[in-house]
C-alpha cells in the first residue's frame, strides 16, 4: 500500500480543536523550534519511567459536568510518558522484527483502517501503511544514522514527541499493552474524587510544565517552554527550583502538562483521535483533567505523546 502522510507544502499543519464541544485548547506549542542541544539541563527526577501504576476498577466521576463512569476491571498504567530512549530502544527492536520499516524519510507501520462512513468532512483511513514518526522533523529528539536510532544528548528522559496516534498505538502493542481509553486515562489522573488536577483543586506555577509556568527549561525556548524529563514534578528541587509532588491520586506523573497524550478511542464517523492532559504551550486552565483536543491520527507535534496501560 502506498503510504499516507499528512504533509502539506508549508508544513504540517495544526489541526482545530476538539469537534465534541469539549474547551477549546490549541497544540500551540507545535510551530515553537527545537532547543540548542547544548542548552539543554539533565537532571534525575527520582522517577522511574520502567515503573507502572495499579488502577483500580470502579466508578468515578468523569468529565467536566462529573458524569458517572465505571471502569469494569482493574489495570496498570505507566507512571510516565514514553520517554525519547524508550521508544528508540523500540524502533530499533521493531526494525528488526520487521515490525516498522523505513520510507524515505519516515517511519511508517500497518494499521488495519478504520470503517468509513462517508460523513461530511470525515477522512478514510483505509488499510495500509501509516505514517508514524517524520525523521526530518527538526522537533524530533531521536537520531537516525541509516540503521540504529539514538537520542539527542540531554533529551533521553524526555517524553516522546513528533509521534502520530499510529505510532504510539504500534508501540504499546509491541510489548502487549495498549493506548488507554478516555474513561481508563481520566479515571487515572481523578481517582474518585471531584477534583480539576490529578494532584487537587489548584494549579501553581511549579505543578506542571505549562505556558509561561517559568521552569528552567523555558529559558531557552521562551513562554512556550521546551518538554521537561519526565517526572520532573515530583517535589524535587533541581538548582533553585522547587517543584510540588504533582502525582495523581495512583502515583502517576505529567498527567497534565508538557505533553497532550493519546487515547484510543474511535468515534463512529469521525476520524480524528482524542488527546489529553494540556501541554507545555497551554494556559493553566488547559490542564483540567475533563480537557481534551483532537487531531487526525497521523498528526504530530512537539507537544503530543503518549503512555501505555495494560
Amino acid at each position: 500500500m502506498k503510504t499516507r502522510r499528512w504533509a502539506m507544502a508549508n508544513g504540517r499543519r495544526l489541526i482545530k480543536s476538539c469537534l465534541w464541544g469539549a474547551a477549546l485548547v490549541a497544540l500551540l506549542a507545535g510551530c515553537v523550534p527545537a532547543t540548542s542541544q547544548s542548552a539543554v539541563p539533565v537532571w534525575d527526577t527520582g522517577v522511574n519511567p520502567d515503573a507502572w501504576a495499579q488502577i483500580p476498577a470502579g466508578t468515578f466521576h468523569f468529565g467536566q459536568f462529573y458524569d458517572t463512569a465505571t471502569i469494569e476491571a482493574p489495570y496498570e498504567m505507566m507512571v510516565t510518558n514514553v520517554t525519547n530512549a524508550q521508544f528508540a530502544r523500540y524502533l530499533n527492536e521493531a526494525l528488526a522484527r520487521g515490525a516498522v520499516k523505513i520510507d524515505g524519510d519516515t517511519v511508517v507501520g500497518y494499521y488495519p483502517g478504520d470503517t468509513f462512513h462517508g460523513h461530511k468532512h470525515e477522512v478514510e483511513i483505509t488499510p495500509g501503511d501509516w505514517l508514524h514518526v517524520p525523521l526530518d522533523d527538526p522537533s524530533l529528539r531521536l537520531t537516525f544514522d541509516g540503521a540504529t536510532f539514538g537520542v539527542k544528548p540531554g533529551y533521553e528522559n524526555h517524553p516522546m514527541t513528533v509521534v502520530t496516534w499510529f505510532g504510539a498505538r504500534a508501540y504499546c502493542e509491541f510489548y502487549g499493552g495498549r493506548l488507554p481509553s478516555e474513561a481508563e486515562w481520566e479515571r487515572a489522573a481523578r481517582g474518585d474524587d471531584k477534583r480539576p488536577f490529578p494532584w487537587g483543586d489548584e494549579i501553581a506555577l511549579n505543578n506542571a510544565n505549562f505556558y509561561a509556568s517559568r521552569d528552567p527549561f523555558e529559558a531557552a525556548a521562551g513562554k512556550q517552554g521546551d518538554t521537561t524529563p519526565v517526572g520532573f514534578y515530583s517535589g524535587q528541587s533541581y538548582g533553585s527550583y522547587q517543584t510540588l509532588d504533582s502525582a495523581s491520586p495512583y502515583g502517576l506523573y505529567d498527567m497534565a502538562g508538557n505533553v497532550w497524550q493519546w487515547v484510543s478511542d474511535l468515534t463512529e464517523g469521525i476520524h480524528d483521535r482524542i488527546l489529553k492532559g494540556g501541554s507545555k504551550g497551554e494556559y493553566g486552565y488547559n490542564l483540567r483533567i475533563w480537557s481534551r483536543n483532537a487531531a487526525r491520527p497521523d498528526y504530530v507535534s512537539p507537544s503530543v505523546g503518549f503512555r501505555c496501560v495494560r
